[in-house]
């Protein structure tokens, strides 16, 4: 197994707690949409939070959507992930290069700017549920951390960590997400709060040792661990021809009608992973004949 999540109880079930090591998915992520190193670097923690929170929800078919909409030059990133590992995003423009921040480092917030981020979980009720908070810092992880508080109500710690090579490869990407229980005790809460203000970067840990289990023995530290699931996760897209076939089909025979008098094939591209479908004239005529509108 490349690319793996963790989730872990501790301290007597006062925390539950989450670990990916996702460095694979984030390199697909870079090589399908030829991102630039901060872009990966922004997606790349994205996609591991998402990757994570996906595995929370319980539904087979349940699905979670995190949009950020912001200033920067970014455009915005939006991540989709499901119950099983399955996580797959984009981000606006895939292309911008900022200089450093203040620390020499990838200037993640900086790129993504000032703005908002929506969580969507769909869990096949009448509604999907729809979280919206301000971002905090635009560095993600500790944006997520405030969604968990403000949205979910619920004490969290997010670690997020995408570092790249001098060729702009993935080297490491992974984080964490701890959460303190309704019944946690006091002890329990300074000391989970101490190993966490101890954990400067996601990346050195994963350096050290490039495991989600390492990473939770760092943020779990003198606390009994007992690791309750190994799940995949992985970088996956579900767009297939025949699925772009069926939203050709919705837009209407009007602007179906338009393409095929144009005589030239057609080419839809998912956003999700940069796949481009083509479809001829003759292929057109078919869809046509499918629509009813």
């Amino acid at each position: 197994m490349s690319d793996y999540i963790v989730r872990a109880i501790a301290a007597n079930q006062q925390i539950r707690a989450f670990a990916a090591v996702t460095t694979d998915l984030v390199e697909k992520a870079r090589v399908s949409h030829n991102t630039s190193p901060v872009a990966t670097a922004a997606l790349g923690r994205l996609l591991t939070g998402g990757a994570m929170m996906g595995v929370m929800m319980k539904g087979d078919k349940d699905l979670l959507t995190i949009q950020i909409k912001a200033s920067g030059p970014l455009e915005g990133i939006t991540v989709t992930a499901d119950s099983h590992g399955n996580v797959k995003g984009y981000v606006g423009n895939p292309n911008v290069v900022i200089p450093a921040n203040a620390k020499g480092k990838l200037d993640v917030a900086g790129a993504v700017g000032i703005g908002l981020m929506n969580v969507i979980k769909d869990m096949g009720l009448k509604e999907p549920y729809n979280g919206q908070t301000v971002l905090q810092t635009s560095e993600i992880a500790e944006d997520l951390t405030y969604y968990f508080a403000t949205s979910e109500q619920v004490p969290s710690a997010v670690g997020l960590g995408v570092l790249m090579n001098k060729e702009n490869t993935v080297r490491q990407a992974g984080g964490f997400i701890v959460q303190l229980m309704p019944f946690a005790d006091e002890e329990t809460i300074a000391k989970l709060e101490e190993n966490v203000q101890k954990i400067t970067s996601v990346t050195n840990l994963l350096e050290q040792d490039p495991t989600a289990e390492g990473l939770l023995k760092a943020v779990l530290d003198g606390f009994d661990m007992e690791i309750s699931e190994t799940i995949p996760t992985q970088f996956h897209c579900n767009c297939t021809k025949e699925r772009v076939e069926k939203a050709l089909i919705s837009i209407g025979r009007k602007d179906l009608n338009e393409m095929i008098q144009e005589g030239k094939p057609i080419e839809l591209n998912c956003h999700f992973c940069n796949t481009n479908y083509e479809f001829t004239v003759e292929e057109l005529k078919e869809i046509l004949k499918k629509s009813k509108r």
